[in-house]
């Protein structure tokens, strides 16, 4: 029980990575807040997975992007469980156009999700996240790649790991700050769009043979988001099976 009575934010945690991210860190004793924006089904039913098997978790409807939602759901958060230890900014969207292809709206969607999600959360745990708390932001391997349709995708990564290496300096308080880069996961967002031959191509990259399960980053996640993992702060962990 690595997390007993850690009271966990995991934004965009109704379904995919952050589902499995959710109901790994509740094993683990924590009281898991599941963030979610239009999703409210499979919010409601990654709650009740994690309280059917003993565990503890909220769910907390709140769009990243807008800064008055995140405040609500830091405030809620702490209204209902008196504190909290840990924020995983999981939360996100991807696009992918070639770049002469996207439009305005694209850009400003994917940065308003993506990064300003992030910039608002940060924000928020600057004052609100308890002393000696953990802070985990996504990245994405494909910020050290050059993939044709990815890059306001990895553009958005790339902000989030400098954000989080400078933010590491600042917020103090004891407060540990990493991002994770993990590499093709197989989760719904990932594969719309891609045929099972490029699936099983990008698979074959990695010396695995196979691209990773929301479980294996959800593992990642959990030493991560422990006490275990303190002294690594301002740093980008990759998780991506040796893919890059």
């Amino acid at each position: 029980m690595k997390l007993q009575n850690k009271v966990i934010i995991v934004t965009g945690s109704s379904k995919g990575i952050g589902k499995e991210i959710a109901i790994l860190l509740a094993q683990h004793g924590a009281k898991v807040v599941i963030n979610y924006s239009h999703s409210e089904t499979e919010a409601n039913d990654t709650v009740k997975h994690i309280t059917d098997h003993g565990g503890t978790a909220i769910a907390i409807k709140a769009d990243v992007s807008q800064k008055e939602d995140v405040t609500m759901l830091f405030d809620q958060t702490l209204e209902t469980f008196g504190e909290i230890n840990v924020l995983i900014n999981n939360a996100g969207v991807m696009d992918n156009k070639l770049l002469k292809d996207h439009t305005a709206d694209d850009f400003s969607k994917v940065f308003d999700i993506n990064v300003k999600g992030v910039f608002n959360t940060l924000q928020e745990a600057n004052d609100k996240l308890a002393d000696d708390g953990i802070i985990l932001n996504f990245s994405s391997s494909t910020t050290k790649m050059m993939l044709p349709t990815y890059a306001l995708y990895s553009g958005t990564k790339a902000a989030i790991e400098q954000i989080t290496r400078v933010f590491s300096q600042e917020i103090g308080r004891g407060i540990s700050v990493n991002a994770i880069a993990p590499g093709p996961t197989a989760t719904a967002l990932f594969k719309k769009g891609k045929s099972e031959e490029t699936i099983k191509a990008l698979g074959s990259k990695s010396p695995f043979d196979r691209i990773a399960e929301p479980e294996d980053i959800a593992k990642v996640v959990l030493f991560l988001a422990s006490d275990d993992s303190k002294w690594i702060s301002g740093q980008v962990i990759c998780a991506n099976g040796a893919l890059v």
